[in-house]
């Protein structure tokens, strides 16, 4: 397979092609979206609807109050592969759908870079209300809302879960330290008894503002992409 001609400015994925072996393409084609009710499981959906009232009836939260829309998640809700992001922002308010923008364009080449397509994955938040002024989750904000990503992450009954950046680290593994420390080391989460591989690297976002660490997130995308293979997860 030949490599597809690069927008020039996309650095990212210019920095990581140099890495790529022949058989993986990076392209810009525009990735269209798939809600969670377009899904073929009516159980997971009806389970999520469920968990997206749960959510929205929480009280005394300034994250809910000062929020004009609440992001439970969306794509493929049978995927075997879940990505939790941090929280939202304002294109991820604004649309009701996780990872737009800038951040969105950035993940879809992070994922194209292993050959998954955006719609064949599950993406959510640990923190499901933007924050004000988008400032990073307090961690009792984030032990408030870990007990519903738990209970999603549950409902999708993902085979590998991918946790980008602190916030998604501190939700699910309960680690406040850097990042940096923990990214790129595979862990595990026990979910309806099964064990559940966990890979943490850098959020999109971070990536955006130290471009210097994109190396190091394409370290952790071939990890991922090994234990895809060796799953033999179809995606």
């Amino acid at each position: 397979m030949t490599k597809k001609a690069l927008n020039q400015n996309a650095k990212y994925v210019q920095e990581l092609i140099k890495s790529i072996e022949p058989d993986f393409i990076f392209n810009n084609k525009v990735i269209n979206r798939i809600k969670i009710t377009n899904s073929t499981n009516q159980n997971k959906v009806e389970k999520l609807i469920k968990l997206k009232k749960k959510i929205n009836s929480i009280e005394n939260c300034n994250l809910k109050n000062q929020s004009k829309n609440l992001i439970l998640g969306d794509g493929d809700t049978d995927s075997q592969i879940m990505l939790v992001g941090e929280a939202p922002s304002e294109a991820e308010e604004k649309t009701g759908l996780s990872f737009q923008g800038d951040v969105g364009d950035l993940l879809n080449k992070m994922l194209l870079a292993i050959n998954i397509s955006r719609e064949k994955i599950y993406t959510t938040y640990s923190i499901n209300f933007r924050p004000p002024e988008d400032r990073k989750p307090t961690s009792l904000e984030i032990k408030r809302y870990s007990v519903f990503l738990k209970e999603h992450i549950s409902i999708i009954n993902p085979k590998i879960l991918i946790l980008l950046g602190s916030t998604a680290m501190e939700a699910i593994t309960g680690i406040n330290n850097g990042i940096s420390t923990e990214r790129g080391k595979w862990k595990e989460m026990i979910v309806k008894d099964t064990t559940l591989p966990i890979m943490i690297t850098f959020s999109p976002s971070y990536l955006i503002r130290f471009p210097e660490n994109k190396k190091f997130s394409w370290e952790d995308l071939k990890k991922i992409r090994k234990k895809i293979q060796d799953l033999k997860i179809m995606i």
